[in-house]
């Protein structure tokens, strides 16, 4: 069987959780590095967005929809359930994360410091400040969702939380996110206890800002 290809930049939230997939499959696949909008990515993204896909005959674009190809293609261990409600609790994390959470946390927050719109490129704390509310009640939310079985969906590590947990690192790196998830008691020890995990430390992206791209 040809070796998958994901291409993108380990830098993206999102392509990382495509290679998080692959490590948790023990999937061997080649990693691509390309920013945003390089023509590899065009050829296979309509918007030129990252992660896409490249497998044999079968090109894909959109992490989630990655995600799933991969975990059905390739033998367990399976990263999505077979049980219908835990498998629809997984969506329904993975969707929640995706049109809301990451909204606020990652292209609301954390990008007023990595893209701000100030005159001098400092971090804009006008939109920092007006965002925290928002911050404070999304990580809230989260650190509900753990607090029982320390996953979000049943007792497994399911792609809900591979979903989840480089948006969660991304916001460690800001002040106000760091000390709003330092509070979480419950969400802490929920990162804590799966960054350990190999498939979330052999994706470690190197320093720098995390990439634009825009998937889901």
């Amino acid at each position: 069987m040809a070796t998958p290809e994901i291409i993108g930049s380990m830098r993206s939230t999102y392509t990382r959780t495509a290679c998080m997939v692959c490590q948790e499959k023990g999937i061997e696949y080649v990693l691509t590095e390309r920013p945003l909008h390089a023509p590899e990515i065009l050829a296979i993204h309509p918007f030129g967005k990252m992660p896409v896909l490249r497998h044999g005959d079968v090109e894909l674009f959109e992490s989630k929809a990655i995600a799933t190809y991969l975990d059905r293609s390739f033998p367990a261990p399976f990263v999505f359930p077979s049980d219908p409600h835990l498998a629809a609790l997984t969506e329904q994390w993975v969707s929640l994360v995706n049109t809301v959470i990451d909204r606020t946390l990652i292209r609301t927050y954390l990008f007023a410091y990595i893209a701000p719109k100030t005159t001098d490129g400092s971090p804009d704390r006008a939109a920092i400040e007006a965002t925290m509310p928002a911050v404070r009640e999304q990580i809230g939310v989260l650190d509900k969702a753990v607090a029982r079985t320390g996953y979000l969906v049943g007792e497994q590590f399911t792609f809900a939380d591979i979903n989840l947990l480089p948006i969660l690192y991304r916001v460690r790196q800001a002040p106000e996110g760091a000390e709003v998830l330092a509070a979480a008691t419950h969400l802490t020890r929920y990162y804590d206890r799966h960054a350990a995990r190999p498939s979330f430390e052999r994706t470690t992206p190197p320093a720098g800002p995390p990439g634009r791209a825009r998937s889901s």
